[in-house]
């Protein structure tokens, strides 16, 4: 990784294109319109598990954001309820306590049960130690994917154009990226309209368009 400078921006996002969780932050700071610098950590080539990043991220994941000099937060979740609390407008969550839980589930459901069984590191595993073939990785892959999304179709509001309704939400920024994946590997998306109308509705504004992957400065 290059070195970088502190002084280039107060936030400074340790970033790679193709991670969702990366993905949800990167829409976050667009949506509120905060300035932040990109430092990408190339997954593919092992950055994550050199020393340089090791003292930054203890777990050598992305994304990482640097707050003030050496001052780093990790793990995407955290990270977006730091966002949200540092700079509350246009607000993520909603006033009312049970639709801020019920909004904080749905993120959950993708953060927490979906994505950690698709990410890179698992499949490489399934791969390379356990050597599970190509045909039986994309059905494991589309399984998980499949699951979660039969449980958010049936929260999602009939009636949109968001997840919730009418406001745009923390399970938008963390569906958006999932809907990627999901159609990057090619796994089957009739059963769930609401979240193809979502996700689409989502894609067509330009905080999200501009998180995109293929828009990131390391997109390759």
């Amino acid at each position: 990784m290059a070195a970088f400078n502190v002084s280039e921006a107060k936030l400074r996002l340790y970033d790679y294109f193709r991670s969702s969780a990366a993905y949800r932050v990167r829409i976050a700071l667009n949506l509120k319109g905060i300035p932040y610098t990109q430092q990408s950590v190339n997954l593919l080539a092992g950055e994550q598990d050199g020393l340089e990043y090791g003292a930054i991220n203890p777990q050598g994941v992305v994304p990482s954001l640097e707050i003030a000099p050496g001052d780093y937060l990790y793990q995407s979740l955290a990270i977006l309820e730091w966002i949200e609390e540092r700079y509350p407008e246009p607000a993520l969550l909603p006033a009312d306590p049970l639709e801020r839980a019920r909004v904080r589930a749905l993120a959950m459901v993708v953060a927490c049960d979906i994505h950690p069984l698709n990410i890179v590191r698992v499949l490489r595993y399934l791969e390379n130690e356990l050597e599970v073939p190509a045909d039986a990785r994309s059905r494991w892959y589309t399984h998980w994917i499949q699951r979660g999304f039969h449980a958010l179709e049936t929260q999602l509001s009939a009636q949109g154009p968001f997840c919730r309704g009418a406001q745009l939400s923390l399970a938008d920024v963390c569906l958006v990226p999932q809907v990627f994946n999901a159609r990057r590997f090619e796994v089957p998306l009739d059963d769930f309209p609401r979240i193809v109308r979502s996700a689409d509705h989502c894609n067509g504004l330009e905080p999200f368009a501009r998180a995109r992957p293929e828009n990131q400065p390391d997109a390759r």
